[in-house]
């Protein structure tokens, strides 16, 4: 399989990167429903280039509906790249004479995507202090991206954020009176559709930032890239499940929610910090509802695996977290 890979990835670099010679080292980092990523370098006579090919698995038909798609994908990276953001460069995007389905190339970028590596590791003590104000700054720049050079993307309001949820949960059969609490909360709160509507990146948390000693280096998985309001992002990456244990700090276990907004309007943007909570119970009970289908499809089958099962075990611990954001003890 890695040397069919690598001679049909050698035929694509030939017409993206001058005087390459091939691939060589193709591996398969991760696997999955929705994509394959594959590491990879492209030989070449200056130097080997690092790179990684982002691809619809074979057979895969059209992407989940939540989903941006890969090739909107690849444009918002570019996007991004081209504005100065820390989003890899996009080095080639896959056409059918490839045969290699539907994907593309970007250059690899070193650093770690490991959350409790992040927080804990001494390499990374210089850079954790500096993170906060950084994801306020880079989101900044996300959500500024010239509305006219998106591609076609769905539209996201906190009104149907919250009846796909409710529906979603709904269809568990799992009563679970915190997440009743929760919808009701965000129901009586709902601000319809944002006055101001930008590109949201989505899934602005660990794991698809890559952080190095000197800080933050990508952003990754632009999958659930859409449009909405830009306060969900900033919401997003202040969810507990995403602190790794460090609970005192809101943002990522790194940093507090004012250096994330500092950071957010020293670029030009401005915080409500209001919509900013209300995203930040959003995602809480959106986690939570993730947990509990992990749940269902561990006891239905046929997949039966352990991660399934830790996964939706975690649904109690977004409950806990809800009732703190909700019901906070004096």
């Amino acid at each position: 399989m890695n040397e069919m890979i690598e001679a049909e990835l050698g035929r694509c670099v030939a017409s993206w990167v001058p005087g390459a010679t091939g691939v060589g080292g193709a591996e398969k980092l991760s696997g999955g429903a929705s994509q394959e990523t594959w590491s990879f370098d492209i030989l070449h006579p200056d130097g080997n280039i690092g790179a990684i090919l982002r691809r619809a698995p074979p057979g895969y038909g059209a992407s989940p509906s939540r989903a941006a798609g890969l090739d909107a994908e690849a444009t918002l990276m570019q996007l991004a790249h081209a504005a100065g953001l820390p989003s890899p460069e996009v080095m080639g995007v896959l056409q059918p004479q490839d045969q290699l389905g539907i994907g593309f190339v970007m250059r690899r970028i070193a650093g770690e995507t490991i959350a409790r590596k992040i927080l804990r590791d001494a390499q990374f003590a210089g850079a954790r202090p500096l993170l906060a104000r950084r994801l306020g700054e880079v989101a900044a720049g996300i959500h500024g991206l010239d509305a006219a050079k998106l591609p076609e993307l769905r539209t996201m309001s906190a009104t149907k954020e919250i009846a796909d949820l409710e529906r979603e949960y709904r269809g568990f059969n799992w009563p679970r009176p915190v997440f009743e609490l929760a919808l009701r909360w965000l129901r009586e709160r709902d601000p319809g559709q944002s006055d101001e509507v930008t590109l949201v990146h989505g899934d602005f948390r660990h794991g698809n930032l890559i952080i190095g000693p000197d800080g933050l280096r990508a952003v990754l998985d632009w999958e659930l890239a859409h449009l909405g309001d830009p306060m969900e992002d900033l919401g997003w990456i202040c969810v507990n499940s995403w602190r790794f244990g460090e609970i005192d700090k809101p943002v990522g276990g790194f940093g507090s929610r004012e250096e994330l907004f500092a950071g957010y309007e020293a670029a030009g943007r401005k915080v409500d910090p209001d919509r900013v909570m209300f995203w930040e119970v959003m995602g809480t009970l959106r986690w939570g509802v993730m947990c509990c289908g992990m749940m269902q499809r561990f006891r239905a089958g046929p997949d039966h695996s352990m991660e399934r099962a830790m996964i939706g075990r975690r649904s109690s611990e977004t409950e806990i977290d809800l009732l703190r954001l909700l019901a906070p003890r004096a």
